[in-house]
């Protein structure tokens, strides 16, 4: 929808692993109903409530957590607030107990194995279909369908156009074109020009508290990943290989925190080997806190979730001598700007796209928002978001087990080393000869994503999730 109004925050979300579009939308699309509810029904009116899921919801739903995002999330928790470590207790909680406790302390009849319903058809508009029903004392019924359309985003069936009148920004862009036009005729930075945008949104310290909050996220999640060892939840039972990665690297400098662990990675010397180490550690370590319903950062979605982080720690670590916000800032903006327009142009849903639609989407963000902060130009920096994303057309997703590790974990290093390498290529390039631009990558991927077979659309039903023998997976 090329008149969509994105938000660098729409894009950048705080969430709760393991999936944007299986975790995070559907918890979303609860809390939506809930509303509804509240609305429609005293709550101690309710005598039921079912939940059916749809298409890739239902194919890898319990693999990727849906069933516990929308327990938690109608027991009244938020993803961005919930205490992750409670999150095994309460969904025991409610097995057992098989009741669900709404918000305003009213406990309602609940039982997981009958009342969340895994269809394995799709519903017309969106493969990731959800929808709720509960019925009153009086035999009163309410229904809703919702769709989780990737990165986090919610629609609901038939809804009607938003009251509002729409925000109008200084510089709307629906595609690079316009950006880079926008950019030309005002002199500016694609920094420069989306802060001017935000603003409308918000004041700028806000959006300055707002873009350090999700880098406090980031980096925490990249720390707690790179300090937990173990195994992955799920019955792959994966090994978690950050913490050994960063065991070696780090080697025997002691700290106490992310802020001294940085210090101590900055202060030394790493051969060109150990540096792609350190970015695929900063990577895994993401994304086995995301595999683990761990609080990530939806980059722009959670199965992409550690290329963003790995790039920019590679940034920070790597490139400049001090780290300072206005870096972080830069960074995460512009990111943020280019992912907005795969969400206009094409789609950030493995559902609807394959896995080109999530690591493509990161990489080809990391990839631009490297190029800017390193000082390239707006030509180069979306000439390096191209690159990325050319050479991750095609990619398919297909989790080995419905669960968010195999190939997920390992594709995020390698997105977050072709950001790196598209930038690198950009900045030794002549943007004027370019024969490809970003908005023609944009509308391949869209049409590769539509010719794709839809087995390799986040199902568990083609590819690797086939060819990996004596494995069951969870749905």
């Amino acid at each position: 929808m090329s008149g969509e109004q994105i938000s660098v925050f729409d894009i950048l979300k705080i969430g709760i692993g393991p999936s944007s579009s299986h975790t995070l939308g559907p918890w979303r699309a609860a809390q939506k109903f809930l509303k509804e509810i509240q609305v429609t029904f005293d709550p101690q009116e309710l005598t039921s409530i079912q939940i059916s899921l749809y298409g890739s919801l239902a194919k890898t739903g319990k693999g990727h957590g849906t069933d516990i995002a929308v327990m938690l999330s109608l027991c009244g928790e938020d993803p961005e607030t919930i205490d992750t470590h409670t999150i095994s207790v309460k969904i025991e909680s409610i097995r057992s107990s098989k009741t669900l406790c709404l918000p305003g302390g009213f406990v309602l009849s609940f039982d997981p194995e009958q009342d969340i319903i895994f269809n394995k058809e799709n519903l017309p508009f969106h493969p990731n279909g959800i929808r709720f029903s509960v019925e009153s004392t009086d035999g009163k019924t309410l229904e809703e369908t919702y769709y989780s359309v990737g990165g986090g985003f919610v629609v609901q069936e038939n809804e009607k156009p938003d009251a509002k009148a729409p925000v109008c920004l200084p510089y709307p862009s629906a595609n690079a074109h316009e950006l880079l036009s926008h950019c030309s005729r005002q002199d500016k930075s694609i920094f420069g020009l989306i802060w001017e945008n935000e603003k409308v949104w918000k004041e700028p310290d806000v959006i300055k508290s707002d873009l350090l909050k999700i880098w406090q996220v980031m980096k925490a999640c990249v720390y707690k990943g790179c300090h937990t060892e173990g195994h992955l939840p799920g019955h792959l039972k994966v090994t978690r290989r950050a913490y050994q990665i960063n065991k070696k690297l780090i080697g025997t400098d002691q700290y106490t925190n992310s802020d001294e662990w940085l210090a101590v990675i900055k202060s030394k010397q790493y051969s060109f080997p150990e540096i792609l180490k350190w970015i695929s550690c900063f990577a895994i370590a993401v994304n086995e806190e995301n595999a683990s319903f761990g609080r990530v950062v939806t980059a722009p979605t959670n199965g992409a979730s550690g290329v963003i982080p790995a790039v920019l720690f590679y940034y920070l670590c790597f490139c400049v001598r001090q780290i300072e916000e206005e870096d972080i800032i830069r960074f995460l903006v512009v990111a943020a700007e280019i992912g907005s327009y795969f969400k206009k142009g094409a789609t950030i849903s493995a559902a609807m796209g394959g896995c080109q639609a999530e690591i493509g989407v990161s990489s080809s963000m990391a990839a631009a928002a490297l190029t800017e902060c390193m000082g390239g130009t707006v030509e180069q920096t979306l000439m390096a978001a191209e690159i990325a994303m050319e050479h991750h057309l095609g990619l398919t997703c297909d989790p080995v087990g419905g669960l968010v590790q195999i190939p997920c974990i390992e594709r995020n290093s390698m997105g977050a080393i072709k950001a790196i390498t598209a930038s690198n290529i950009a900045f030794e390039s002549d943007p004027k000869q370019a024969k490809v631009s970003l908005d023609n990558v944009i509308k391949t991927m869209w049409e590769t994503a539509q010719d794709m077979n839809e087995k390799y659309k986040e199902t568990s039903e083609g590819g690797l999730a086939l060819n990996i023998p004596v494995i069951v997976p969870e749905c």
